[in-house]
């Protein structure tokens, strides 16, 4: 597992399945938690060595997102910049700080700043924050924080465009379709290939 994850973390060595099963048992006949609650458990399990606690962490408070809200978010940019890579910013971008944003759009703000905030992962957890939104995406943001990093040599934003912009292609694939040929030469090839793999081929 350590491995896999190129070395950066320590591992029980415990399956997602078994790990999700003692999560269930841990929890078991205990109250919903709070904002409050939610908030100190992310902090003391990612303060844990091994990465089963972040990803503990992750499905803790996506299960029971609905209990935080935009005050929650500041947090949550501790939990993406903190022991940082794809696996835990992924979860966290498309199933905690989406659904804030979605209850409460005055947060997008603090989205739009971590988008421009120079972070790495910040910016992709703005890029996918919509990834579940379907028909509620709000296209025009999208494509504007795909342009914003278009350029970037970074592959993890490369990559996040290309997925944010795959995921929307189910919605509205002629606005994607659209976006991607007329934006062609800003894309990166890595995002191009991503965003068009759900789209029928183009005729020559």
């Amino acid at each position: 597992m350590s491995a896999y994850m190129r070395d950066l973390f320590a591992f029980y060595g415990i399956k997602a399945g078994p790990r999700r099963e003692l999560q269930r048992r841990a929890a078991a006949g205990l109250p919903a938690p709070s904002a409050t609650d939610l908030d100190a458990i992310a902090r003391t399990l990612w303060a844990r060595a091994e990465r089963e606690c972040q990803y503990a962490a992750c499905d803790h408070l996506r299960r029971h997102v609905k209990a935080v809200d935009a005050a929650f978010l500041p947090t949550a940019a501790m939990l993406v910049t903190t022991k940082a890579w794809w696996d835990t910013v992924d979860i966290l971008a498309a199933h905690v700080v989406g659904p804030i944003v979605a209850a409460d759009p005055a947060s997008r703000a603090v989205v739009d700043g971590w988008l421009r905030s120079g972070d790495m992962w910040l910016a992709r957890t703005a890029i996918l924050h919509q990834l579940a939104y379907r028909d509620a995406t709000d296209a025009d943001w999208l494509f504007d924080a795909c342009l914003h990093w278009a350029g970037s040599p970074e592959f993890f934003l490369r990559k996040a465009i290309g997925w944010a912009l795959r995921a929307y292609s189910r919605t509205a694939p002629a606005r994607v379709a659209a976006f991607v040929d007329a934006h062609r030469d800003e894309l990166s090839p890595l995002s191009v290939r991503e965003a068009t793999k759900h789209l029928p081929p183009q005729a020559p």
